[in-house]
C-alpha cells in the first residue's frame, strides 16, 4: 500500500467495458513527509476522492481485491482518503486542518 496525493483526473472515451463509469485519478506517490516522487499513476477510485487529497493506493492484484473492482482491468486503485499522517513522532498531516 502506498502514500499517493490526487494531483487530477484522467477522461478516457475509449476504454475497456468494465472501466466504463470508473472514475480514474492522477495520483503522485509521496513520502510520509508529504514530499513528492514524481512517481506517477493512474488509479481507478472506489473510494470518491478528489484533487488535493491524500489516498492509500493498492497495486498488482490487490487493486482488485475489493468487491467493486473484482472484475476490473486495473493495476492501482485507491482505497482509502488518509485523515491523518504521523511520522517518527510528529503529525505530518492531518485532514481536518486543510
Amino acid at each position: 500500500m502506498d502514500l499517493a496525493r490526487v494531483e487530477g483526473t484522467i477522461v478516457s472515451t475509449a476504454k475497456n467495458e468494465r472501466l466504463k463509469s470508473r472514475k480514474l485519478l492522477l495520483v503522485n506517490l509521496i513520502e510520509p513527509d508529504l514530499k513528492p516522487s514524481k512517481n506517477y499513476l493512474v488509479a481507478v477510485d472506489s473510494v470518491g476522492a478528489g484533487t488535493g487529497e491524500i489516498v492509500l493506493v493498492v497495486k498488482g492484484s490487490s487493486a482488485r481485491q475489493s468487491a467493486d473492482l473484482a472484475n476490473v482491468p486495473t493495476d492501482a486503485s485507491i482505497v482509502g482518503i488518509v485523515d491523518s499522517i504521523e511520522h517518527l513522532g510528529i503529525v505530518k498531516f492531518r485532514k481536518s486542518d486543510k
